[in-house]
């Protein structure tokens, strides 16, 4: 095997430990999934017969964080890597639809993955078989391989079971065969379908990470089209279903309603795109369906900016995004209209757009809103050449004076400073000035002192 990756070589230093122990020990999972599929996997995964117990016994840095249900992470003795190392098991019942009510552990590999979600996620693979390709060193117990051949994500034995054991898998499915451009399954798909609205049994968080992946890694429209498909979307985010049918005016959306405009910009997410870029994409136009009018000179949508992070605030309340994630998305919906008059801003008023945390993913999200739309990138390039030919300095000047200077020159502190060095900055911003004295001058001549 070819692979060297520092996550391998610890992965495979795991596995020797356990098998001179007289353990059974393969990677297992989505990392052999990727190496039968010529990818990089992001981590090794052990599957093991070795029970808790003695995992932590043989290796001398160890957390038992899942150790109730059969897992345990193994640090690299030189590194701060750790690597899941979970004992065959065989799970009962899930009451809560995520988590199982008793692990049992077996000493059956071919048990262990029949308790898996999908076929593809349950193989296993040998790596001490030096020098053998990947697929050569797998051990398939559920015809794992031929559904990756195939291009199909299928769950392993009845899919209602799978589903009901575990909720979160129906997002997962979706997940897996957006990102490889897989099919899923008919019997897999009916069972998502039947299972939809129970996916609320898990946590707003898990739903959150999932979505945000479907949205990083680089199939986001495909994943979106199959939460529509499978029903999911109207669960997990409504407000981005009630995009459907609501018609744009055709002069400046000739690509068709705000859920098909919405899908063209999905489809522009680059893979590993900033999380908030790839939200902001999503929910760009979500307060167009409560604006939607149909007024005498065109279709109008009057305050849907407003709206739309009313709306977008809400959603991230509901999925539990951090602070600085919220008020990144809301500045991205904020702002996405503004282009269209930055060639009539002032230098003040649009350097301090610039301003703007993140402007990388404003430029961005305009971008692909005009390449969803009628194409015209007038304005994003008129506002990139600006921004690239302004120097930082210029965007963000060192203060010519502060409120000590108003005072020493005879003003009483007040709400008035405020709007004093708000006139100053927008002088300073406009290149009028450029010293303290100019500073004091335009204060003194603006606001005399009575």
């Amino acid at each position: 095997m070819q692979t060297v990756s520092r996550q391998f070589e610890e992965a495979l230093r795991i596995v020797g430990v356990l098998r001179r122990a007289g353990y059974e020990a393969y990677f297992a999972g989505g990392c052999v999934r990727d190496l039968v599929l010529g990818r990089e996997p992001a981590d090794y995964d052990v599957a093991t017969s070795a029970t808790p117990d003695v995992v932590l016994g043989l290796f001398e840095r160890t957390f038992a964080v899942g150790a109730h249900f059969g897992v345990v992470l193994v640090a690299a003795e030189d590194a701060g890597l750790v690597t899941e190392v979970a004992t065959f098991r065989s799970d009962g019942a899930y009451s809560d639809g995520r988590h199982p009510d008793v692990v049992q552990y077996t000493a059956s590999a071919a048990a262990d993955v029949r308790r898996r979600d999908f076929t593809i996620n349950g193989l296993l693979l040998d790596p001490l078989r030096e020098m053998a390709p990947p697929r050569e060193a797998v051990i398939d117990h559920v015809g794992g391989l031929a559904d990756l051949d195939a291009g199909v994500v299928r769950a392993i034995g009845r899919a209602e079971l799978r589903f009901e054991e575990d909720r979160l898998r129906m997002l997962r499915a979706v997940r897996f065969a957006a990102r490889f451009n897989f099919q899923i399954e008919p019997e897999t798909l009916a069972a998502i379908r039947q299972f939809a609205c129970r996916i609320h049994a898990v946590s707003r968080e898990r739903i959150r990470e999932e979505l945000t992946k479907m949205l990083t890694e680089g199939r986001a429209r495909r994943a979106f089209e199959l939460l529509d498909a499978t029903g999911l979307l109207a669960q997990v985010l409504p407000e981005v279903e009630r995009m459907k049918g609501v018609e744009q005016p055709p002069q400046f959306h000739p690509e068709g309603d705000v859920w098909v405009h919405t899908l063209m910009l999905l489809e522009q997410l680059e893979p590993g795109c900033p999380m908030t870029l790839a939200w902001g994409a999503l929910l760009h136009d979500v307060g167009k369906p409560a604006t939607f009018r149909r007024a005498l000179d065109r279709i109008r949508f009057n305050g849907h900016v407003e709206v739309g992070m009313a709306v977008a605030a809400e959603i991230g309340r509901r999925l539990r995004f951090s602070n600085d994630e919220t008020r990144q998305i809301l500045a991205l919906i904020e702002n996405h209209m503004r282009f269209m008059h930055a060639a009539q801003m002032k230098a003040s008023t649009l350097k301090r757009f610039f301003r703007l945390e993140g402007f990388e993913e404003h430029l961005a999200l305009h971008r692909m809103d005009c390449l969803a739309a009628s194409g015209n990138l007038e304005h994003w390039e008129y506002v990139r050449q600006r921004w690239q030919e302004t120097p930082e300095e210029d965007v963000r000047p060192p203060k010519l004076i502060t409120g000590r200077e108003l005072i020493a020159a005879g003003y009483e502190p007040g709400a008035r400073f405020r709007e004093m060095l708000q006139a100053v900055e927008d002088a300073q911003l406009e290149g009028a000035i450029g010293t303290a004295e100019e500073a004091l001058e335009l204060v003194r001549s603006r606001f005399p002192l009575h």
